[in-house]
């Protein structure tokens, strides 16, 4: 297992070619384009996927852009940090954290208009 640090060199429109060091969690550039701007440069982890019925509601991954400028949080920067999609943010922990507890918060929602539901179709409350 070598010991040596994980590099890519990646084309950009305004700097040429710009190696970058992966961290550890980066599953690759394979959608590069480029076209990017060095600030745009991004490291992405693996998609963690919530999908049903063949539709994907939310896809989530660690993401890092080393080179970019300095701005709000939620959108990414030189910070690792999760990016939530349809939310089209990126959090940090304390955030993914709380939108954990909000979701468990909606599937008991879930739930209880699943209970409703049953007690329509066997003739209860309408």
């Amino acid at each position: 297992m070598s010991t040596e640090p994980r590099t890519i060199t990646l084309a950009t429109s305004d700097f040429g070619p710009v190696t970058l060091t992966c961290p550890a969690w980066c599953a690759g550039h394979s959608h590069h384009d480029p076209e990017t701007a060095r600030a745009d440069l991004m490291h992405t982890g693996p998609a963690v996927d919530f999908t049903h019925l063949g539709t994907t509601v939310f896809s989530a991954e660690i993401v890092q852009s080393p080179h970019a400028a300095p701005g709000p949080a939620h959108l990414g920067g030189r910070t690792p940090g999760v990016s939530v999609h349809p939310l089209g943010k990126t959090l940090d922990p304390v955030q993914i954290f709380s939108l954990a507890a909000a979701l468990d918060r909606y599937a008991d929602q879930l739930r209880d208009l699943g209970d409703q539901l049953t007690a329509v179709l066997n003739g209860g409350a309408e």
